[in-house]
């Protein structure tokens, strides 16, 4: 299935699905100390970056997980927001945009968009909730959050090694 949406803005961003064609935007993307510290799944060469793909694209044939790429008008893949389905009516957000376009706004516009996809137009799994962690050392992720509707819900403690600092835990419901 493939998926487009537009975001809404300047600049003429849209959200697909990762292809193949998009490894080495993705490798160098993750070359990035910030991006590498913060992610669960560095990506450091092509093979890695081949899987991380599959591994995608079978997240939207099994309905389980639907990845984006954020590209930029010329298609090129400016940053990534996924939409995980952890339980009944419930999936997890994540999103990481390149060190090139930081600043511009776009993390927010593109969660927004997936967000209101994932809660209300999609029709691939039923959901009300959406879950956004985050290190607690990450304002900027809690700035995305806040300004896209996401209410912190819970702190969460350190849990070594996947999550070494304290977290945040935010969600919006479909009825915001």
């Amino acid at each position: 299935m493939t998926v487009v949406l537009s975001i809404p803005g300047p600049n003429g961003l849209r959200l697909r699905p990762w292809r193949q064609e998009d490894r080495r935007a993705l490798v160098a993307a993750h070359r990035d100390p910030l991006l590498r510290r913060r992610l669960m799944t560095p990506l450091t060469d092509d093979a890695e970056a081949r899987r991380w793909l599959d591994s995608q694209a079978s997240g939207w044939d099994s309905a389980t997980q639907f990845s984006f790429a954020v590209a930029a008008d010329d298609d090129t893949p400016l940053g990534h927001v996924v939409v995980k389905v952890r339980a009944a009516d419930t999936a997890e957000v994540g999103y990481w945009i390149a060190a090139a376009a930081r600043g511009q706004g776009i993390a927010a516009r593109a969660l927004e968009a997936t967000s209101r996809w994932a809660l209300g137009t999609q029709q691939l799994v039923r959901l009300s909730r959406l879950d956004l962690l985050h290190a607690e050392d990450n304002p900027a992720s809690c700035r995305v959050a806040e300004k896209c509707g996401y209410v912190l819900d819970e702190l969460l403690p350190p849990a070594p090694p996947e999550f070494p600092v304290s977290g945040h835990r935010h969600v919006r419901t479909s009825g915001c």
